[in-house]
């Protein structure tokens, strides 16, 4: 009878409602995203101090500009070697090449964290052109797992894996709308809402913290847009599809520079003439051609008249070579805050040469072009582009400007490499 008792009861059992499902997962959300916020600011602070150090406490103390071209070459050659002594004999190597990997991936082994970490903060401080996401966001969904495993060993790893890529894009944009934006666009089963419920909990809390620690660095001073005109329809169409075709140009030429550099081989040699790379480019392209590209790109925004449009353009194709180079060579780091410098160069280019073209409109949608090139992330370049100018008369044209680029990058080889079996 007590055998029978069994079945009754589970047939009897009330189904489980899908709050009573979401519920749970409030708590782990929130803790993985402060910690995935203080992972993004924590190491964010380590770079910025070691960059400190590097590029003004040690040019001032004897005497030299800190931009000076011998030291630029010099600083990014000693990282390229410190970052290739790292790959090669730190365990766990830092993770897999760059160029194989996107922003969310399967976690890492916890072994890889320290040496992955360690790449990426000497990348940061050193002017290498690659921004924190893709290494930070690998870190807290490899913790995320890790631990969500030893706590809760029932959980699947695609909660967590979702909880920590979300709560890490919502610290990096300061908002949890990206991070919704982004997981919109990931098939999967289930209500839509019911499945971004305990995400967004993960980056709104992640992103709160960021605000609340380091406030918002995510927006740009721009001239307003006037308003829309016949013309500008024109306009954001031609700009973002000029966008979409410089960073189709680094897709494009991706597999050749990433096979050029692995001709060598040894991940310490390879880096190092990355670093010297990166430094002789950076001497060509100037000091705001360093660096991830987010604070350069506010500086740009403030001093582009000073450059002329062919000083511009030549920025946003040194930053695209550097992140070729910085990405092929084996530097960690990601694409997307570098790539948002290039197309607002090139933006700024575009309404230098043509004066008629608003400069906040050219910005946005050579930006919102580039990223859709780079990322194939529709929603988040737009979102991106909206929110570094952010005006909301801009929105229209943006979507119709998202239009001729998406048709131009769709259907087109990724930037990605595919690792052989033998990597």
């Amino acid at each position: 009878m007590a055998v029978a008792a069994h079945p009754a009861t589970d047939v009897n059992r009330p189904p489980q409602t899908p709050a009573s499902r979401l519920l749970p997962l409030i708590v782990p959300a929130i803790l993985v995203g402060v910690v995935a916020a203080l992972v993004l600011l924590g190491l964010s602070y380590l770079a910025g101090r070691l960059e400190h150090l590097l590029w003004q406490t040690v040019p001032a103390h004897y005497g030299f500009a800190q931009y000076d071209p011998w030291w630029v070459i010099t600083v990014l050659t000693a990282t390229g070697l410190l970052v290739g002594l790292v790959v090669w004999r730190i365990p766990g190597h830092a993770g897999p090449d760059p160029a194989t990997v996107g922003l969310i991936d399967p976690p890492q082994p916890p072994y890889v964290l320290p040496s992955l970490a360690t790449a990426a903060v000497l990348a940061l401080a050193g002017g290498v052109s690659l921004g924190p996401e893709n290494p930070i966001t690998m870190i807290n969904i490899a913790l995320a797992c890790w631990l969500g495993r030893l706590v809760l060993p029932q959980t699947p790893n695609a909660l967590w894996l979702g909880l920590a890529g979300a709560a890490t894009v919502g610290a990096l944009f300061g908002t949890p709308l990206a991070a919704a934006l982004i997981l919109s666009e990931v098939p999967g089963p289930g209500v839509l809402w019911d499945r971004l419920f305990a995400p967004l909990v993960a980056a709104t809390s992640a992103a709160m913290t960021t605000l609340l620690i380091s406030g918002n660095a995510f927006v740009i001073s721009m001239p307003p847009y006037p308003g829309a005109r016949a013309v500008d329809v024109l306009w954001a169409m031609l700009t973002a599809s000029a966008g979409a075709l410089l960073g189709l140009a680094a897709v494009y030429a991706l597999p050749i520079v990433h096979q050029a550099f692995h001709q060598l081989r040894n991940p310490m040699v390879m880096l190092t003439a990355g670093g010297l790379t990166l430094g002789v480019v950076g001497v060509i392209g100037g000091q705001l051609t360093l660096f991830k590209g987010l604070d350069q790109v506010k500086q740009l925004a403030t001093t582009s008249a000073d450059y002329g449009a062919w000083g511009l353009l030549g920025m946003a194709l040194v930053k695209m070579l550097a992140v070729l180079v910085a990405t092929c060579s084996g530097f960690r780091g990601g694409r997307i805050f570098p790539a948002v410098f290039a197309g607002a160069a090139l933006g700024f280019s575009l309404s230098t040469f043509f004066t008629d073209i608003p400069a906040a409109l050219a910005v946005a949608c050579t930006i919102l072009g580039v990223l859709f090139a780079i990322t194939r992330q529709g929603w988040m370049s737009l979102f991106t582009a909206a929110v570094i100018v952010q005006d909301e008369k801009l929105l229209p044209l943006l979507c119709v400007a998202a239009l001729p680029a998406w048709l131009i990058v769709t259907g087109r080889p990724q930037m990605l490499i595919t690792p052989r079996p033998a990597d």
